[in-house]
């Protein structure tokens, strides 16, 4: 089981050698570097999508992409089925957030994390036994 879930974000800023994006890059290491932490097929998908993009500061290459995601499945991951997309509904109704954000809280419920590192979601709130930290917040203190 792991401590707590990385969303896309999360891995984004963590290879990211942007200087405007320091402190929030080596906030996102220190998050990896814990051996403790899950994160779904959605997220690797979301990942490849967003560092390859032309729209990105710092952008990557295919085969560069790939090799990231290749380093990280050595962390548990979860993938997206039908019963994970049935939750998924639930909490974005129940929640009010995006159906992908219910996603990554639903992922985050089967891989028994107790917190997701995010800034996507409201920042403390509890969706249903996991809790949305946002560690770029000043006052957070990481797992």
């Amino acid at each position: 089981m792991a401590d707590y879930f990385i969303d896309t974000n999360i891995l984004l800023y963590a290879i990211s050698t942007d200087t405007a994006e320091a402190s929030k890059a080596g906030i996102a290491r220190k998050l990896l570097q814990n051996h403790a932490w899950a994160w779904s097929a959605q997220v690797a998908a979301e990942f490849v999508r967003s560092s390859t993009s032309a729209k990105k500061a710092v952008r990557l290459t295919w085969p560069e992409a790939g090799q990231w995601v290749a380093v990280w499945r050595a962390y548990p991951m979860t993938s997206v089925d039908g019963a994970l997309v049935s939750e998924a509904i639930l909490i974005a109704e129940r929640y009010m957030i995006s159906y992908y954000d219910a996603q990554i809280v639903a992922a985050a419920r089967r891989m028994q994390c107790r917190v997701i590192y995010t800034e996507d979601l409201n920042h403390g709130q509890d969706y249903g036994g996991v809790t949305a930290i946002n560690p770029f917040n000043s006052n957070v203190e990481l797992l």
